[in-house]
């Protein structure tokens, strides 16, 4: 069991990557010119960096969310991601990144890795 609940923490971390390209790819992919496309993608990478090292980062947190505080940080965290996933490349992409970070969280809650 150790085996899958360390597959799911591996899951978790590529989650974690999963938003941060959606944030590049959301940016690089607007119809601008190529200046605005790079500040847009550059813009948002930054954003979700920076929302995740202040509050979601597992240990290293610098303001550590709990219980609800921390699952609502989630949902706007990777539902976001799935919303960029969407708008860059297609809905199904986006609707698929979020039914996976779900069963993620709902099997990281019944093992106590949140």
């Amino acid at each position: 069991m150790s085996m899958v609940k360390g597959a799911n923490m591996l899951l978790m971390f590529l989650l974690e990557l999963g938003v941060l390209g959606a944030a590049v790819a959301w940016g690089l992919t607007r119809d601008a010119p190529l200046v605005v496309r790079v500040v847009a993608a550059a813009g948002a990478l930054t954003a979700f960096i920076v929302i995740w090292a202040l509050f979601g980062a597992a240990k290293d947190a610098r303001y550590r969310l709990t219980g609800w505080a921390r699952a609502a940080l989630e949902l706007g965290w990777f539902g976001g991601g799935a919303l960029l996933l969407a708008a860059a490349w297609s809905l199904p992409a986006g609707v698929v990144f979020f039914a996976v970070w779900a069963l993620n969280y709902a099997l990281r809650r019944m093992w106590r890795q949140v």
